[in-house]
């Protein structure tokens, strides 16, 4: 079953041969690009925006990139070492 997408925007396909260990990486890298780069769109937002807890919310999306990157370090996904 299909996970519905709450932003409105269909996810793009991408095709991935789990056979293959270099589009395996390939996908994950991807994946987890994609993902900091929407956390750093909405950290943008919420310091154009005076959210109310808007500083705790930034200083929680900052704690995922750190992670995410930290991930992409460790399994040598990153810009550098791909």
């Amino acid at each position: 079953m299909d996970k519905p997408s709450l932003s409105g925007h269909q996810p793009v396909p991408r095709e991935v041969r789990l056979d293959h260990h270099d589009s395996v990486r390939n996908h994950v890298h991807q994946q987890v690009r994609s993902e900091v780069e929407r956390l750093e769109r909405r950290i943008e937002t919420l310091r154009l925006v005076k959210a109310p807890h808007a500083a705790i919310m930034i200083s929680t999306y900052e704690r995922m990139i750190d992670r995410k990157k930290g991930f992409l370090r460790n399994w040598d996904l990153h810009e550098e070492g791909y």
